[in-house]
């Protein structure tokens, strides 16, 4: 499991040696002596110890929903524990803001690892003058044309391949460390300190390039549910960390002998005769990076949509085995556009570099309040040490942001606009979804008023089942209204159905149903799934038949209501925000496939509906 999480779980931080050391030498102040290759190289190397090993390694890791983590899954933790709290709009903000600057690195990740990797080109053949961008960019283009394929086939290499890049690391960085010893100075923390005290100010340059050194680090939680945390782990202390700390400690030493280098200093420290070999090597580790941030937009975006976050997406599964292999093609293409126009903008991987950190250190910054936050409802000695511990840790997190931000001239404020466009949207569309709910619910017909109209005026029996689609568990859906009054007929059954989403990633079969008589030949059941599981009308309809609602697909109509949202001339919502709000939920997926619903079977009854 170890090994297949290096594939995984560390693609992203696995690659950062690509161009990393060589972004933190990009100011005008700190020039590449012996003393800054010290100081960049001691604080490398204890933000990998204080922000990868003991934050997230060391406590995130224990901040887990139901065994799934990542920030939506710690949101709804969260959400759970402090219902009372006054506080719990503000996490569920930080929890959005968080999953918002996730999706704004989703496009830079790949940019920026493929691009490094293929610059490697200009080292090993100077004089062929290869372009570069061209073969970024169709390697880029085919990553993303494969994910509607599923990547379970290529996965299955994914962990022995990165085991021999990390092997690859180690190698390279003990050949130079050996040449140049004295680099281990680099160990002891106040050359970090005497760094930051010699250019205070401008040390904040050199700080949001040693972030890069660990942007990747939030995929140790993300992709916890996959693995569980001991492989994690024992991936990291045993193999991953050690091949970073000494190959960022080799390049180090070679630039002390050749502080030239310091324009590419991971391929210019391996010999003449591997660079080939290293290039493919370096390639396929970052396309296996590129590929774990793809699959986890894929898979926040399903959970966003579960929670209510984002419209409905058309989501595929690319394999049958792992419900976790999803693809969502409408995700999948606004990545690949914008991984493009970023290699097209910016033109070299050092360029990128200054728009690459700020979002993912404000992802990263989000998860610590909230962890505190998680940790406070605990009791004891060892939950007033792991709260004192976070807190100064959160001191570090605001250095990195801090620092970050003095990125924002050089393409540093690409990701926060991005972050905070797409934030607005998520917040658009769950208040615009409120909004109509809540003018449904205002117009909905109490169960007690429907029983007196079928009693006073009943109308035609018709043979069959008819499924009625109910967002909320209170009334009369609409649709069932509305079927009466025009055909004046009703089913000989009818069921209210309700999917609810709970604030957890899995809901436990004998948890799952609730089934209610409504009355005489009415029942309602509330189906109850987590915000990791696409809910599946037909099976929950099969489970059913063990509460006595029995099932006949044959015989069974679905009826669904659509609205049509116009512009009202009173609203909840700014003019702005109602008018994204509508375009969003024109675009997105039909109900009826969505929850893949037979089409020969489903009648929709459309309502004009003014917000």
């Amino acid at each position: 499991m170890a090994i297949a999480a290096l594939g995984v779980v560390f693609g992203d931080i696995g690659t950062s040696p690509l161009y990393a050391l060589g972004a933190c030498f990009t100011g005008p102040h700190i020039a590449v002596t012996p003393d800054h290759i010290f100081g960049v190289l001691s604080l490398i190397f204890w933000s990998l110890v204080l922000v990868i090993l003991v934050k997230y390694v060391g406590v995130v890791l224990n901040a887990d929903n139901k065994g799934e983590g990542g920030v939506l899954a710690l949101t709804a933790l969260v959400i759970n524990t402090e219902r009372a709290s006054p506080r719990r709009k503000l996490y569920g903000t930080l929890g959005i803001l968080g999953a918002s600057l996730f999706f704004a690195d989703g496009a830079i990740t790949p940019s920026i690892t493929v691009l490094s990797a293929i610059e490697g080109l200009q080292i090993a053949a100077p004089a062929a003058q290869i372009p570069v961008l061209p073969i970024a960019l169709l390697v880029l283009v085919g990553l993303f044309i494969i994910q509607r394929h599923g990547t379970g086939s290529v996965a299955r290499v994914f962990g022995p391949v990165m085991l021999g890049w990390f092997a690859v690391l180690a190698v390279m960085g003990v050949s130079w460390i050996v040449k140049e010893p004295q680099v281990l100075w680099a160990l002891d923390p106040t050359r970090g300190l005497r760094l930051f005290m010699e250019h205070k100010v401008g040390a904040l340059a050199v700080l949001a390039g040693v972030f890069l050194t660990v942007t990747g680090g939030e995929a140790l939680y993300a992709d916890m549910g996959h693995f569980g945390k001991a492989p994690i782990r024992a991936a990291w202390i045993c193999i991953v960390m050690p091949a970073l700390v000494l190959n960022y400690f080799g390049q180090g030493a070679m630039l002390i002998e050749t502080p030239t280098a310091i324009g590419n200093p991971f391929y210019l420290m391996a010999p003449s005769w591997s660079l080939w070999p290293l290039i493919g090597l370096a390639t396929a580790a970052s396309l296996i990076g590129s590929q774990a941030v793809i699959s986890g937009v894929f898979s926040v975006t399903t959970q966003a949509v579960s929670l209510g976050l984002l419209p409905r997406l058309r989501v595929e599964h690319s394999s049958a085995e792992h419900a976790g292999q999803i693809y969502v093609p409408t995700m999948n293409w606004l990545l690949m556009a914008a991984a493009l126009s970023l290699i097209l903008g910016f033109g070299s991987s050092a360029a990128l570099a200054g728009a690459y950190g700020l979002a993912v250190s404000g992802a990263m910054t989000i998860v610590t309040p909230l962890t505190l936050s998680l940790i406070k409802s605990r009791t004891g000695r060892e939950s007033q040490v792991l709260r004192t511990g976070l807190s100064l840790l959160f001191i570090i997190d605001i250095a990195f942001l801090a620092a970050n931000l003095t990125k924002l001239e050089d393409g540093g404020w690409l990701p926060l606009v991005a972050g905070l466009t797409i934030y607005w949207l998520m917040q658009t569309w769950q208040s615009g979804r409120a909004s109509v709910m809540a003018r449904l619910l205002r117009e909905q017909k109490p169960v007690r008023d429907f029983l007196d109209d079928l009693k006073r005026e009943p109308p035609m029996r018709v043979s069959g089942t008819a499924i009625f689609l109910d967002a909320k568990a209170s009334g009369i859906p609409r649709a069932l209204l509305n079927n009466i009054k025009f055909n004046r007929v009703i089913h000989e059954r009818v069921v209210l159905l309700t999917v609810v989403t709970r604030e957890q990633p899995r809901i436990a079969e004998a948890k799952r149903l609730t089934v209610t008589p409504v009355c005489e030949g009415i029942v309602r059941i509330v189906a109850q799934v987590g915000f990791m599981e696409k809910p599946n009308i037909l099976e929950i309809l099969r489970d059913a038949e063990a509460y006595g609602v029995p099932y006949d697909a044959d015989r069974t109509t679905f009826f669904l209501s659509r609205e049509e949202l116009l512009a009202g001339q009173r609203s909840d919502l700014p003019p702005l925000r109602r008018k994204a709000f509508m375009q969003m939920a024109r675009s997105a997926q039909v109900i009826a496939d969505y929850y893949g619903l037979p089409p020969s079977r489903v009648v929709e009854i459309g309502t004009r509906l003014e917000i």
